[in-house]
C-alpha cells in the first residue's frame, strides 16, 4: 500500500482475496463480541452500492487492503483529523 497511516472516509479499496470493492465509511471502529473488544482500522460498505444496512458492513485493517482505487476527500480538517487518529491508532497498537 502506498499510503501511510489511515485512509480518509470515502476511499475505495479492494481487500485481499476479494473481488468486490469496498468504500470506507468509518475509522477505528470498535467491535464487542462475547466480552472481547476488537478495534478495527475501518468499517466499509460495498462500492458502488453504498450503505445497505449494518449486516452489509465490513470491518477490516490496513494490512487487508490489496489495492487502493480512490483516496477519499481531503482538506485541512481531514489532515488535522488524520494526524490525531494516526496517533490514537499507534497508541492502541503499542498496547496490544
Amino acid at each position: 500500500m502506498m499510503f501511510e497511516g489511515l485512509l480518509p472516509i470515502g476511499s475505495v479499496v479492494l481487500l485481499t482475496n476479494s473481488t468486490k470493492r469496498v468504500m470506507i465509511i468509518g475509522i477505528l471502529q470498535r467491535q464487542v463480541k462475547e466480552d472481547r473488544e476488537t478495534i478495527w482500522d475501518y468499517s466499509g460498505c460495498l462500492y458502488p452500492e453504498g450503505y445497505m444496512g449494518p449486516d452489509k458492513c465490513f470491518l477490516f485493517n490496513n494490512e487487508q487492503i490489496e489495492k487502493i482505487y480512490s483516496i477519499g476527500y481531503q482538506d485541512e480538517e481531514q489532515f488535522d483529523f488524520k494526524v490525531r487518529i494516526d496517533k490514537v491508532r499507534e497508541d492502541l497498537l503499542s498496547k496490544a
